[in-house]
């Protein structure tokens, strides 16, 4: 085999693997009572667009499901569970999940827990809701440049999940069962 074509064909291959990618993957976990939680999904950042994102003419309403955000970038933000919770005033069995936020109101979201799961983050599909809970939303001390999710344990088997990007930040109890 011709060595050039060998050599041109690992650096093409290794090329996107050195490239940054423009919203890297991320998970966060966590133990609400004695019960994993795991959220994977993949971080887009505000990158110079603040007050762009989330504006009437912004990023996220460009998107072809708005007012129902995927809550992330590339593939669906997943949520794993290993026990029953409830999430909000939502009942969530234990299992693997894809998070959406409806945010037709930009100050008043709502969670979306869909049971499809391992699809392209746009694929969204309403009647595969488990169900919808609405979210108390703050203004961050400062700009959020990536999305982020966490998770904190509050004791006694409650806890909150809180995802914030740029100028908003959404959070929601969490309950063991």
């Amino acid at each position: 085999m011709n060595y050039r074509v060998l050599l041109a064909t690992a650096l093409m291959a290794a090329t996107p693997l050195m490239a940054q990618k423009p919203s890297p993957p991320a998970t966060t976990a966590g133990n609400i009572g004695g019960k994993a939680i795991t959220i994977t999904y993949s971080s887009p950042g505000v990158k110079g667009r603040e007050g762009k994102i989330f504006s009437k003419d912004g990023l996220i309403n460009k998107d072809p499901h708005y007012p129902v955000w995927r809550a992330g970038a590339n593939a669906a933000t997943t949520l794993m569970i290993a026990g029953g919770m409830t999430i909000g005033d939502l009942k969530v069995p234990a299992g693997t999940y894809t998070l959406f936020v409806d945010i037709s109101n930009p100050d008043a979201w709502t969670l979306i827990v869909n049971k499809q799961n391992g699809e392209w983050g746009l694929a969204y599909d309403g009647s595969q809701d488990l169900g919808k809970t609405k979210m108390m939303m703050s203004k961050p001390s400062g700009l959020v440049e990536n999305l982020t999710y966490t998770l904190t344990d509050k004791g006694g088997g409650k806890g909150t999940l809180t995802l914030a990007w740029e100028d908003h930040s959404a959070s929601v109890a969490i309950k063991a069962d």
